[in-house]
Parts: C-alpha cells; sequence; structure tokens
C-alpha cells in the first residue's frame, strides 16, 4: 500500500518579493510525500492567496481521501494523474503535490529518469529567466548586480515601473521580458507597449486582468511584441481559447495540476501554433525540479522561484542563466 505524509513550509525569500498583487517575505507550500516499497517521492503546492488556496484547506482535502490514495495499485503516472483529477477536480495544486510525489516515487522505484519515462530527451541544462521583482531603482539594480544574468523578467505595473525598466535596459546587456500580473487597463497597456516594443522587450506576459478578452485580442491584433497569458490560461481546456487572444502560454504545474497535464498542453499547444513557457509559483527544487525536465521542450523557462528563496539545492543549481541538471 501506498503511504501519505504531508508538511506545511515556509521559506524566507532572499529578498522581499513585490508584485502587482502583493509583497512577500516567505512562501508557504505544503509538501506531500507518497511512500511504497521504501521509496519516498514528494510534492510541493504553493499557498498563492490570489488563486483563492489556503493551507487547511488543502490540508483537509487530502486528508478527506487519503484512504482512498493509500489503497491505489501502482500504474503509470499518467493514469494516477487521472484518478487524483476525479477526486479533486477543483483542487489543481493538491493534484500538482500529489502528482509530483508519485512522479518522484515512481522513478524512484523503476530507476528511471522522468525522461526516459516520457520518452524524451533527458535534459542536462536549461536557460531560464530572472525575475526582478518591483521595487526602487537602487534595490532592483543591486539586485541585478548581485545576480548577473542574460535573460531577466522585471514585475511591472505603473509608469514609474516601467520608466524604471527603461533605466535597468539601458544599464544591461541581458535581455528582458515583463510580468504585468493582470494590472493594466487597455488604455494603460496601449500607452506602455509602444513603449516596451521600442525598447526591444522579448514579450508582454499577461497585460490585461482575465476577463477583458476581447481587448486583449485587439491589443494582440494591434503590436507586433508578442503577448503571453499566465493568469488567462490555468489548464488544457484554455488553449483554443488563449490562441485566439495570446501569442503564447505560460504553463506553470502548479495551476495546471501537475508534470503530466503540464507535458500534454505544451504538445496541444505546439499544434496551436502558440509559443510556450515553463514557469513557476516561488517552488523550491521540490516543484522545480520535475518541471525543468521539460524545459526543452518550451521556448522559454521562467524557473527561478528556488533562486529566489533561501533553500538549499541538491538535485540542480542555478548558474550563468542556466538551471544545472544533476542526473537521476
Amino acid at each position: 500500500m501506498l503511504k501519505l505524509r504531508f508538511k506545511k513550509m515556509y521559506t524566507p525569500f532572499r529578498r522581499p518579493f513585490t508584485t502587482a498583487y502583493e509583497t512577500k517575505q516567505q512562501q508557504a507550500a505544503l509538501l506531500v510525500a507518497i511512500v511504497y516499497d521504501g521509496h519516498t517521492g514528494i510534492g510541493e503546492a504553493p499557498i498563492i492567496s490570489y488563486y483563492d488556496v489556503t493551507m487547511e484547506g488543502m490540508i483537509a482535502d487530502l486528508q478527506d481521501k487519503a484512504a482512498m490514495i493509500e489503497r491505489y495499485a501502482i500504474t503509470e503516472p499518467a493514469r494516477f494523474w487521472h484518478f487524483c483529477h476525479h477526486l479533486y477536480p477543483e483542487n489543481p495544486f493538491l493534484v500538482c503535490a500529489l502528482d509530483l510525489a508519485y512522479w518522484d516515487m515512481y522513478c524512484k522505484l523503476h530507476k528511471q529518469s522522468i525522461a526516459s519515462v516520457l520518452g524524451i530527451e533527458k535534459p542536462t541544462s536549461i536557460n531560464t529567466f530572472y525575475t526582478l521583482a518591483m521595487g526602487e531603482l537602487t534595490d532592483m539594480k543591486a539586485d541585478m548586480a548581485a545576480n548577473p544574468w542574460p535573460y531577466y523578467k522585471v514585475k511591472v505595473s505603473s509608469k514609474e515601473s516601467i520608466d524604471v525598466l527603461e533605466e535597468l535596459m539601458s544599464t544591461s546587456k541581458s535581455q528582458f521580458a515583463v510580468d504585468a500580473n493582470a494590472s493594466w487597463t487597455l488604455e494603460e497597456a496601449e500607452t506602455a507597449v509602444p513603449k516596451l516594443q521600442e525598447l526591444g522587450v522579448l514579450f508582454v506576459e499577461q497585460a490585461l486582468a482575465i476577463q477583458e478578452e476581447l481587448a486583449m485580442k485587439n491589443l494582440k491584433e494591434s503590436f507586433d511584441i508578442p503577448f503571453f497569458a499566465d493568469e488567462s490560461f490555468q489548464q488544457q481546456t484554455d488553449i483554443e481559447k488563449c490562441n485566439q487572444t495570446f501569442d503564447g502560454i505560460n504553463i506553470k504545474l502548479t495551476k495546471c495540476g501537475g508534470l503530466s497535464p503540464a507535458f500534454q498542453i505544451i504538445q496541444q499547444a505546439k499544434e496551436f501554433g502558440l509559443k510556450t513557457m515553463l514557469g513557476c509559483m516561488n517552488e523550491t527544487e521540490y516543484g522545480i525540479y520535475p518541471a525543468a525536465q521539460l524545459g526543452g521542450l518550451v521556448d522559454y523557462s521562467d524557473l527561478d522561484g528556488a533562486m529566489l528563496l533561501q533553500s538549499p539545492l541538491q538535485r540542480m543549481q542555478y548558474r550563468d542563466g542556466k538551471i544545472i541538471l544533476d542526473g537521476e
């Protein structure tokens, strides 16, 4: 039989992390462990306030159906994901933690890598953005100086934050993307985007609120810069809709429900001609490492979550714009 365990985890940020939503000093997460035949797999689900996910809610859901999960007979990870998805159809964060824990245990049990189970090339390193949270210019410059990186993604909201972005770009040879976290109105976006195009920004992530689908479609058709969906893209069923309003999607294992659906989403998005990016929600290595296994399949990776936290690394390292992956 499987055995389930869980643990609350609170990991401090190396620097306060400010977005259009909030400023965080630490990242809370629920760790889920699946134990079978002496092998322990660990998965992670961060607590994100604007997704209405709570620690207590996830623990209550997990405990409510723990006995059913522990009676599950070992099969391939994709079938276990479907089992969990049917148990918790409205809780992708918890499903993700279970999926990642099962993948970890399954690979240890069968002495295989994630890549070999998926039938893809095993990556040894992938490029990743480093995220610059909003703040004072001097603080952001200090963050860049402490973390020299070839690719930065900058959180923006107001005109002032774009002025800061311009100053940062004027002193750097790195490439930059921006993330507005759904903070702009259409009028604000129409003012900001030409400036971003002029600056040579790689792409704009989630310029408008989720419900502004028609406005987002108009924005996409009016400018040449690529627009990526984040909050507007949650799960596989959103691909067709996003194909009408965005140029690419940000695939986060936590919000789509785990590694198993993320692999399918990447393939389907490519069939639609959408650009793809792997993102994160400030997970530790428990959440970032499995996501990085898919890094060779996407256009961009933004998997710096564990780098932003005061968290130890064992199976991966961040160096010179890359995640260096150890063998499994």
